[in-house]
């Protein structure tokens, strides 16, 4: 499932040919994807101007002039193709068509249906089932070493679990994590309240390296994913732990061999030599 990195990649690839522009025709080819479409789609899209774009955990936000959002969950093989030409025609799984007054055309493409696209009221977006019990953003400023010591102190999690938890720190997947636990040097199956403020402050540290660091090489195309106009991600070249079972941990000061263990039905990859379990 595409994570932070991806989701905001996506979501700056449409800010340049969405913003400010009009809906001029909106195409829904079905009833739903993972959930039902709301009453009257293509109606309440058609017409409206997109008022701005942002990312919210894993999750799009188009806000449009007539005082709602359209919400953008990818799922599992979702992805958003922009059609400069505007001529591209629909394929088999692209459910939900945009013609924009510029010409250019957006496609929502699911293949497995497991995203997901809804209407909500811009002023309450906050309080939709899918939003409200989200954790801060982990690149703002309400995600720091204060608040994750507060929120690990007396867990009985593993700080794995911790960090994918969307009600403490949103957006975070499981790619990500792995890959800032092997930077900060903690084992996933360490204890969450284990953690001294020193290594939380330090692990906050590698998370919002890692996250922008992604970001800027366009996420990790690993199955489905690809940005909004077409070309792959490359942050997979430059994984130090996630998928390299087997291989030698990159790190200089280290010669241990990268393990692979399951955490609750997902698969984490460290280094038990460099990787310390608290």
């Amino acid at each position: 499932m595409p994570e932070l990195p991806e989701v905001e990649t996506v979501m700056r690839g449409l800010m340049p040919v969405m913003d400010g522009q009009q809906i001029v025709r909106a195409e829904v080819r079905r009833e739903g994807l993972r959930w039902p479409f709301p009453e009257r789609f293509g109606e309440r899209l058609t017409g409206a101007r997109v008022a701005g774009l942002q990312r919210r955990a894993k999750y799009i936000l188009i806000a449009l002039d007539s005082g709602e959002s359209l919400l953008v969950h990818l799922g599992m093989s979702g992805k958003v193709t922009i059609d400069e030409s505007g001529a591209q025609p629909p394929e088999k799984h692209d459910h939900v068509v945009l013609d924009m007054e510029n010409g250019v055309r957006i496609l929502f493409n699911d293949p497995r249906r497991f995203g997901s696209l809804d209407l909500l009221e811009t002023a309450n977006r906050d309080t939709h089932k899918l939003l409200s019990a989200l954790g801060p953003e982990p690149l703002g400023n309400g995600f720091n070493a204060a608040y994750f010591s507060t929120r690990l102190k007396g867990r009985k999690t593993t700080i794995k679990s911790a960090m994918l938890d969307q009600k403490i720190v949103a957006g975070l997947g499981n790619i990500y994590v792995c890959e800032a636990l092997w930077r900060a040097g903690i084992a996933p199956q360490s204890s969450s309240a284990a953690l001294n403020p020193a290594r939380v402050s330090t692990l906050v540290g590698h998370i919002r390296d890692v996250l922008v660091e992604a970001i800027e090489a366009g996420g990790s195309s690993l199955k489905d994913y690809r940005q909004a106009n077409g070309e792959l991600g490359y942050f997979q070249h430059s994984f130090k732990t996630y998928g390299r079972e087997g291989a030698t941990c990159l790190k200089p000061e280290c010669s241990g061999e990268i393990a692979r263990i399951t955490q609750s039905g997902r698969s984490s990859f460290y280094c038990p030599s460099c990787q310390k379990q608290l």
